[in-house]
């Protein structure tokens, strides 16, 4: 079993059913980063070039082809610069770029598939929620993630492609939070994947279920 599998235990994440204060054990305090504000960009880039760097395997044989390009984990932001506004003091003018960084797979005239690394910089000017000054500061902290529709190969090792880009911009504190809890979560034992071809069948009941008169 599982959290989700066949586990029927009070002590599992999911779907509440009946009244939710039903269980409540305690006040626990939980260490976590707390998003004070936060705030989405989405937007789309049509014939964006891209240079691909730390080529693996290296010296391609060029022309290349584009297959596919996905995001990595790394995300960071540039040029942050946080100026408060003076009609709202809890409020700021926080701007930079967001950098999201991207593997790109391609095949080169050989036919070998080879990756290669780049990043997209995304520009961002916005109004968030900025919390006094205080022992723990707060942060800024950025997601991006991007879709690559299509692509094609310019020259060297420059593509270009179609990116459909969402970012997320939060304002972080590291914060010690007091939240109701249902106590520590019950870990069933696991469920064995089995490819056993009797399964199912020696779960039959030996009799047939009696026909109930109508």
């Amino acid at each position: 079993m599982s959290f989700y599998t066949c586990n029927r235990g009070g002590n599992v994440p999911g779907v509440i059913t009946g009244n939710p204060l039903n269980g409540i054990c305690e006040k626990a305090c939980i260490q976590t980063n707390k998003v004070l504000d936060s705030c989405m960009k989405r937007l789309q880039e049509t014939n964006l070039q891209v240079a691909l760097t730390n080529l693996t395997p290296a010296n391609p044989t060029l022309p290349l082809t584009f297959v596919s390009a996905t995001t990595v984990e790394g995300t960071t932001i540039s040029n942050l610069v946080v100026d408060r506004l003076i009609d709202r003091p809890n409020f700021a003018r926080v701007s930079g770029s967001v950098n999201i960084p991207l593997r790109v797979t391609y095949t080169d005239s050989n036919g070998v598939l080879g990756t290669g690394s780049t990043s997209i910089a995304v520009p961002f000017d916005v109004i968030l929620f900025i919390p006094q000054p205080s022992v723990v500061p707060y942060s800024i902290q950025a997601f991006g993630a991007i879709s690559v529709p299509s692509g094609s190969y310019l020259s060297g090792e420059t593509f270009s492609i179609s990116a459909c880009i969402t970012v997320i911009i939060r304002v972080v504190v590291s914060a010690e939070l007091l939240v109701p809890s249902y106590g520590y979560c019950s870990a069933p034992p696991c469920q064995d994947f089995t490819q056993d071809v009797c399964s199912g069948a020696l779960e039959l009941p030996i009799y047939p279920t009696a026909i109930q008169n109508q």
